[in-house]
C-alpha cells in the first residue's frame, strides 16, 4: 500500500521539475505547463470521495487493482505524448486512475491490521505519504538532469507495477456489505464541490481571483458544498455525515491534516526556488536539500501515533504544529540570498520533526471516527483534507509571495524595457532569463531579483508560520486530551453504531 501511495504522490511532486523541458520539447506555454500538473490534482481530489464509498462497497481490492493498471497505462501513454493538450488529456485521466488508489491504500491498512497494531501502520502510511512528494521530486531530478523528460514517467509506472503484483498477492478481499442505498446525489454533489473549489485555488494566483473561471468555480463550489450538506443531513445513509464534525478528535485531525499539508505544498514551491534561483542550484541539488525533512518525517510519523498514545493526542499535535511554525519561522530569519545551505537546513530540521509529529496521529484521529464499514470513506475525507490543504496552501502563500516579489523588484523593473520589464515582474525565473541576455548589466538585475525573492519570502512564511500556530492553538482548545476520538461525543456514539452508508 505505501509503494502505490509513492507511486500517485510522486506523480504530483515529479512533473514540477520537468516544465522546462515540457516547453521546450512540446512547446507548451505556461497556461498549458499548470494544467499538465493541475489536470492531475484536481480530478485526484474530485474524486477521492466518491471512489472510497465505491471502494467500500464493490470491494477494495478490485478497485485497487483497476486503479493501478488504469495509472500504469495512463503515465506510459504521457511518455509519449507530443502535444500539449494530450498530455493535459492524459493528465486528467491518471488523477482519475489516481483517485481509485489512494483512499484504497489507507482503508486496506485500516481494514487489515488489528487494532493494537493500526496506529504504527497508520504511522508508516502517513509517513510515506509525506515523504513520497520529496523522494518524487529528487527522483525526477535526477532523471531531468540525466535523461529526457519523457523518463519521468518511468518512477510512477514502475512503482505502480510492483504495488499491482503484491496486491494481486498479499492484499486480502474486503468488502462491506450492506443493503442501503448508494448516494449518487451526494457523491455527484462532492465530485463538484471539492473540484470547484481546488479549482478556483489553482486558478486564482494565475487568472485572479476576479477572473471569470475563477469566480465560476468558486461559486460551483460553495453551492454544491451548501446542497451537500442540505441533502445528505436528509438522508439515512450519506456519504459523509457531516455531524461527524462535532468529534473533537476528527475536527482537531482535521484541521492539522489541513494546515500540515498546506504548509508542506507552499514549502516545496518557496523552498525549490530559493535553492534554484537564489542559491543557484540544480534540480537535483535542490531536491537534495529537501531529504533532511524527509529522513526526519518518515521514522516520527511511525512513532507519533504511539507517543501520542503515551503523552496524549493534543500534547502530540501541539508540539507538532508549534514545530512547523517554529521551523517556518527559523527559515524566514536566516534567508539571504548571498548565504549557503546552512540557512535552510536547522528550518528544515525543525520543520521535519513538527510535520512528523503531527501528521500521522492526525490520520489516525480520522479514521478511528468512523467504524469499519466506512473506512473507505474516512480515508477518502483524509486525502481530500491533504489536497485541499496543498491547494489552499500554494494558493495562499504563493499569492503572498508573488505579490511582495513584484513590489519589490518594481523599482528595477522599471528601468528596463517594457519586453524585458514583463517578465522580471512575472517571477524571479523570468528575470534570471532576463538577466542571462545583458550582459555585465545582468548582475545588478540578477542581485535585485534574487533580494526581492527573499523579501518576499519573510512574509509568505511568517504567515504560514501564523497559520500553524492559530492550528496549534486550536488543537489545544478543542482536541481530546487522551485519545484520537472523543468517544462521550454523542455523535461519535451514533456514528459507531450506525448503520454503513
Amino acid at each position: 500500500m505505501c509503494i502505490a501511495l509513492v507511486a500517485v504522490v510522486a506523480s504530483v511532486s515529479g512533473l514540477n521539475v520537468a516544465q522546462q523541458a515540457l516547453a521546450e520539447d512540446i512547446g507548451a506555454t505556461q497556461s498549458q505547463l499548470l494544467w499538465v500538473i493541475n489536470g492531475y490534482t484536481l480530478a485526484l481530489a474530485a474524486l477521492l470521495m466518491p471512489v472510497g464509498a465505491i471502494g467500500d462497497r464493490w470491494g477494495r481490492k478490485p478497485i485497487l487493482m483497476i486503479g493501478l493498471v488504469a495509472f500504469c497505462a495512463t503515465n506510459i501513454a504521457s511518455g509519449f505524448a507530443s502535444d500539449p493538450q494530450v498530455l493535459i488529456a492524459l493528465r486528467i485521466l491518471a488523477g482519475v486512475a489516481a483517485a481509485m488508489v489512494m483512499p484504497v491504500t489507507l482503508s486496506v491498512i485500516t481494514t487489515s491490521f488489528p487494532r493494537e497494531e493500526q496506529a504504527k501502520a497508520i504511522g508508516t502510511w502517513a509517513g510515506f505519504a509525506g515523504a513520497g512528494g520529496i523522494i518524487g521530486l529528487f527522483v525526477s531530478a535526477a532523471i531531468v538532469d540525466n535523461a529526457t523528460w519523457p523518463w519521468v514517467f518511468a518512477l510512477p509506472v514502475a512503482l505502480g507495477a510492483i504495488s499491482f503484483a503484491l496486491t494481486a498477492a498479499f492484499v486480502p478481499h474486503s468488502v462491506e456489505h450492506t443493503e442501503a442505498g448508494f448516494d449518487v446525489a451526494g457523491s455527484l454533489l462532492s465530485v463538484v464541490a471539492v473540484g470547484g473549489l481546488v479549482l478556483a485555488f489553482h486558478e486564482g494566483p494565475e487568472q485572479g481571483w476576479t477572473a471569470p473561471v475563477t469566480l465560476a468555480a468558486v461559486s460551483a463550489g460553495i453551492a454544491a458544498s451548501i446542497a451537500f450538506v442540505a441533502i445528505d443531513l436528509r438522508r439515512d445513509h450519506p456519504l459523509l455525515d457531516v455531524r461527524i464534525f462535532a468529534i473533537r478528535g476528527l475536527a482537531a485531525g482535521s484541521v492539522n491534516l489541513f494546515v500540515v499539508f498546506a504548509v508542506m505544498f507552499s514549502l516545496f514551491l518557496v523552498l525549490v526556488q530559493y535553492l534554484q534561483a537564489v542559491l543557484g542550484y540544480s534540480a537535483l541539488k535542490a531536491a537534495s536539500g529537501l531529504l533532511p525533512m524527509a529522513a526526519l518525517m518518515m521514522p516520527l510519523s511511525t512513532m507519533a501515533p504511539s507517543i501520542a498514545e503515551r503523552f496524549g493526542f493534543r500534547r502530540t499535535l501541539v508540539c507538532g504544529m508549534t514545530a512547523i511554525a517554529a521551523g517556518l519561522v527559523v527559515f524566514a530569519i536566516q534567508a539571504d540570498p548571498d548565504g549557503g545551505y546552512m540557512t535552510v537546513l536547522p528550518g528544515t530540521v525543525i520543520l521535519g520533526i513538527g510535520v512528523g509529529l503531527a501528521m500521522s496521529p492526525s490520520t489516525a484521529a480520522i479514521t478511528s471516527s468512523l467504524p469499519e464499514e466506512k473506512q473507505g470513506v474516512a480515508s477518502s475525507l483524509n486525502d481530500t483534507v491533504r489536497e485541499m490543504g496543498g491547494a489552499v496552501g500554494i494558493a495562499l502563500i504563493g499569492s503572498v509571495l508573488n505579490a511582495a516579489y513584484r513590489t519589490n523588484i518594481e523599482a528595477t523593473a522599471s528601468s528596463l524595457p517594457p519586453q524585458a520589464a514583463e517578465p522580471v515582474t512575472e517571477g524571479i525565473g523570468g528575470a534570471l532569463a532576463v538577466a542571462s541576455k545583458l550582459g555585465p548589466a545582468g548582475g545588478r538585475l540578477l542581485e535585485s531579483a534574487r533580494q526581492a525573492f527573499v523579501d518576499g519570502m519573510v512574509p509568505a512564511l511568517l504567515l504560514a508560520a501564523g497559520v500553524s500556530t492559530a492550528a496549534a492553538i486550536f488543537t489545544a482548545l478543542r482536541g481530546p486530551k487522551a485519545g484520537t476520538n472523543d468517544s462521550d461525543t454523542p455523535v461519535a456514539a451514533e456514528t459507531k453504531t450506525a448503520p454503513s452508508a
